[in-house]
């Protein structure tokens, strides 16, 4: 689904399971993804290789990529995935499912957001990512940042 308008990514803060703090401020100037996700997800997991390739393809000083499990995904099997599937990006627990809410209310998953080096929400994308158009997106957007 694409925005029919611009809207800004929420000020939001991430807590990643390293214990470090990450916020969307702290991501301006970067274009990045932010996909809220859960091991409980089929659709999630069957896509997760291809996310870890558009994050490969793209990663950089100018791209960073943000995977937030949602609330009832119990934190041991969100880390048993992220080490067993060596996921090479920061991963969040939305323990108390904030993040969620601050993202319109987050319900279904997967559910990504692309958003572009000045803050705004590119694309939202319902369930199965469209990956040539989404690395299709990503690219005009680092495009346009540098």
């Amino acid at each position: 689904m694409t925005l029919g308008r611009t809207e800004a990514v929420p000020d939001a803060t991430f807590t990643l399971m390293s214990g470090q703090k990450l916020s969307t401020a702290d991501l301006r100037g970067k274009v990045y993804l932010v996909h809220f996700w859960a091991t409980s997800c089929a659709t999630c997991i069957k896509e997760m290789p291809r996310m870890i390739q558009t994050y490969n393809r793209f990663r950089g000083e100018h791209f960073d990529f943000v995977a937030v499990a949602m609330s009832y995904d119990p934190p041991l099997y969100v880390r048993n995935y992220a080490e067993t599937h060596h996921l090479p990006f920061r991963i969040v627990m939305d323990a108390d499912g904030s993040l969620a809410q601050q993202f319109h209310n987050v319900q279904l998953t997967p559910t990504t957001y692309l958003v572009d080096g000045k803050g705004r929400v590119l694309k939202r994308i319902l369930g199965e990512a469209d990956f040539p158009e989404l690395n299709r997106m990503i690219g005009e957007a680092l495009l346009e940042s540098t």
